[in-house]
């Protein structure tokens, strides 16, 4: 009788993100320099073509291959269409891992701040065009201190 295997992979969490991008190899690179990225594995496909790689970001695994319209595998930037998801990234200090993304070549699209509930967060756009949130949470706040919260910036932001 075999061991039960398990249905999550060790070091997989229950949601990893996958994304397809224009050029698997040089993302790679940027992830690398950005979030400090550890190559776990890259699958060679068709043309030299990127078919599977991952990396490891902190904890957490990203998923990730070249554009393969054959197979129906676009990235944002192929398609000319805004990502419409969010890489979200808990990080121990947002100011360091924010300005080093920038750095590496990533566009500003929400400046980096402490929020209502309780993170110091901003996000960017890669040059592959996939959006990433980087936050430090900072302070624990119960509902009704983060309702409070929202509505003061609600009303804040209709103010300007």
């Amino acid at each position: 009788m075999s061991a039960q295997v398990s249905p999550i992979p060790p070091g997989y969490h229950t949601i990893t993100p996958h994304i397809v991008v224009n050029d698997a190899r040089k993302a790679i690179e940027f992830y690398k320099k950005a979030f400090g990225a550890e190559v776990r594995g890259i699958a060679d496909g068709p043309g030299g073509k990127v078919m599977h790689a991952e990396i490891k970001i902190g904890d957490s695994i990203v998923m990730l291959n070249d554009e393969m319209p054959e197979f129906g595998s676009m990235s944002p930037t192929g398609t000319k269409a805004d990502t419409c998801t969010t890489l979200h990234l808990y990080v121990p200090d947002a100011d360091k891992v924010f300005s080093q993304a920038k750095a590496a070549g990533a566009v500003e699209t929400m400046p980096l701040a402490d929020q209502f509930w309780g993170d110091r967060y901003g996000k960017l756009k890669d040059p592959f065009g996939h959006a990433w949130s980087i936050a430090t949470h900072i302070k624990d706040l119960s509902p009704e201190e983060m309702k409070k919260s929202m509505d003061e910036a609600m009303a804040a932001m209709a103010n300007k």
